[in-house]
């Protein structure tokens, strides 16, 4: 019990700059880490390679992108293709109607970069695009149809990465799923459960996506063969002239008009919004952790700096004397995560619009007043946003985000690796479907209430703006700069704390990328602590509730994919509760 706390030593150590805490227990008290305990209820086979290797959310993508490498493409030109695929066999994830953020890793100049994909507001979009009659509209009514939709970024951003990192022609990326979306492919059981589901409202009710997913008016089934030749032609639009295709001619104005005429909340995009598109390359952001580096994407991902705050937290204890499923594990991981969510949704924004003080929330006196704040007998009450260097003058505000998004690791043969996170936001999106592929709701990711309490809010909707994002796309280096790790999944703002607390498996826990990826899940958004249900964490409850947390059991559908790299070769992983699969050689 992490109450026996109050009968160990409490040490603190300072090492360099770094103050951790070590948290020293009898032999009695010492939790021990079997391998059985650490992998939880899940069970997925590790993937082993030499060469290169891809894990991905559909078996078939994970085919698409391990078929381009086989062919000695790079990491960038099989991300393309694994994206394409998914875009057909997991529609409801992600997709060319969607946006996403991708790390690279350039092995042979050791360089890392980023690419924004991140979807943009139409130009005319204000603050207000979400109220009506002078009140906010609910989150469930304002996602369906077209005010939600904002300009797609996944093709620009694809096509950018290619024009520095492909090695394969550009069309050549588009053969295999153009081939599968004529010939057909099985619906898997994922797809088929949440059309069943009936999570959103729209795919009934617009008459393209009903007539896709809905074709006898009945949902389509698991194991029916779906073909979709409106996304084949789309494909072969975008194979042969590239971004234009998409951002520009008939299929824009398709785009536009599709948005514009929605029969539920008729949106403003328009063909000059697509026609400006830009994807954007940015600096990663990287913290040291341990012996390592840690690097994810900058804003407007929320997700980068919150997973690095949430390690620069818990560098100030030695987490690698806690073992997995342990409560003490369970507090210090809920209570890290609280901290960096109350910096989250105060300060974390589009930084084209808004100042984001990325130096200050990272610094390292800044994340050790924020570690010096957890009590280590009590969950406490939810955490207030701190004041770091550079902080502008805003409120905290919250926006729903939901856990359909994908998230895929790729490394090549000459070790240059793609970590990438690719999301339509809301299951099935908007609802809405153009040219075979449906378009995003990621508006719905902007704080529908522009101020309150007579302060503005950092993510409020302005035309051109990207809308926050918690996609945490993540590799890790060593002390020699080489990539040991790279790891993603979706989830929504839940994201956050899947890849924190992989991240922590594998580097404090030491334990294989597998072991990790299937550990039961722990989530703290600063509301309340949610445990996976059907797992050995539910022994937890009435112990943490004796702490002062509120608990909620619940089904935590993590997508983790990863990979970790060293001397011996490649492992790969799939979160076991999703349908990925993990292909190298």
């Amino acid at each position: 019990m992490f109450s026996q706390l109050s009968h160990c030593y409490k040490t603190l150590l300072v090492l360099g700059f770094t103050s951790v805490i070590t948290l020293q227990v009898s032999a009695a008290q010492q939790e021990t880490r079997e391998p059985e305990a650490a992998t939880g209820v899940y069970q997925q086979q590790l993937v082993t390679a030499k060469h290169y290797m891809v894990a991905a959310a559909h078996p078939l993508a994970t085919e698409a992108g391990r078929a381009i490498l086989a062919k000695g493409g790079s990491a960038v030109d099989a991300a393309i293709a694994t994206q394409l695929m998914l875009g057909l066999v997991e529609p409801q994830s992600s997709g060319l109607g969607g946006g996403a953020f991708m790390l690279h890793w350039q092995a042979r100049q050791q360089q890392l970069t980023s690419f924004d994909g991140r979807e943009t507001a139409p130009q005319s979009a204000t603050p207000l695009l979400f109220s009506e009659n002078g009140k906010v509209m609910d989150w469930r009514d304002a996602y369906v149809g077209g005010k939600s939709v904002g300009v797609p970024g996944v093709v620009a951003m694809l096509y950018a990465a290619h024009q520095q990192y492909g090695k394969l022609p550009w069309a050549d990326l588009f053969s295999d799923a153009i081939q599968t979306a004529e010939q057909g492919f099985s619906v898997s059981s994922r797809t088929a459960s949440q059309l069943a589901k009936g999570w959103n409202k729209g795919i009934t009710e617009f008459y393209d996506s009903k007539q896709y997913f809905f074709p006898h008016g009945k949902p389509v089934a698991e194991g029916e063969i779906l073909k979709n030749p409106a996304y084949a032609a789309t494909l072969k639009l975008i194979a042969k002239n590239g971004p234009d295709a998409f951002y520009h001619g008939e299929l824009a104005k398709a785009i536009s008009d599709r948005v514009q005429s929605a029969p539920v909340n008729p949106g403003k995009l328009s063909v000059s919004d697509l026609a400006s598109y830009k994807a954007v390359q940015r600096d990663a952001i990287c913290m040291p952790y341990r012996a390592y580096k840690v690097c994810g994407m900058a804003p407007p991902s929320s997700g980068g700096i919150a997973v690095l705050q949430i390690l620069g937290i818990l560098q100030h204890y030695d987490m690698s004397k806690l073992a997995p499923n342990s409560l003490k594990a369970t507090h210090m991981l809920a209570q890290a995560a609280k901290l960096a969510f109350a910096d989250r949704e105060r300060y974390l924004a589009d930084p084209a619009f808004v100042t984001v003080p990325v130096e200050g929330m990272l610094a390292k006196d800044y994340l050790a007043s924020r570690a010096a704040l957890i009590d280590l007998t009590k969950a406490g009450k939810p955490a207030v946003a701190g004041v770091p260097a550079g902080a502008p003058a805003l409120i905290s505000a919250s926006s729903p985000e939901l856990p359909n998004t994908s998230h895929f690791s790729i490394v090549d043969s000459e070790g240059n690796a793609v970590s990438m996170t690719t999301s339509i936001e809301n299951v099935f999106g908007s609802g809405l479907m153009v040219g075979g592929f449906l378009l995003n709701n990621q508006l719905t990711d902007f704080s529908l209430s522009p101020q309150q309490n007579g302060y503005l809010v950092a993510n409020r909707v302005e035309g051109g703006k990207r809308p926050r994002s918690s996609m945490a796309p993540m590799m890790v280096f060593d002390q020699h700069n080489k990539p040991v790790l790279l790891i993603g999944s979706p989830g929504g703002s839940r994201i956050i704390n899947y890849v924190a607390q992989s991240i922590v498996a594998v580097l404090d826990w030491k334990l294989d990328v597998q072991q990790a990826l299937s550990l039961p899940r722990i989530t703290h958004r600063n509301d309340y602590l949610a445990l996976e249900k059907h797992t050995v964490l539910e022994q937890q409850l009435g112990a943490l509730k004796d702490m002062g947390y509120k608990v909620q059991i619940q089904d935590l559908n993590s997508g983790l994919h990863a990979i970790s790299i060293s001397e011996a070769g490649l492992q790969g992983a799939a979160d076991p509760r999703r349908e990925g699969r993990v292909a190298g050689e």
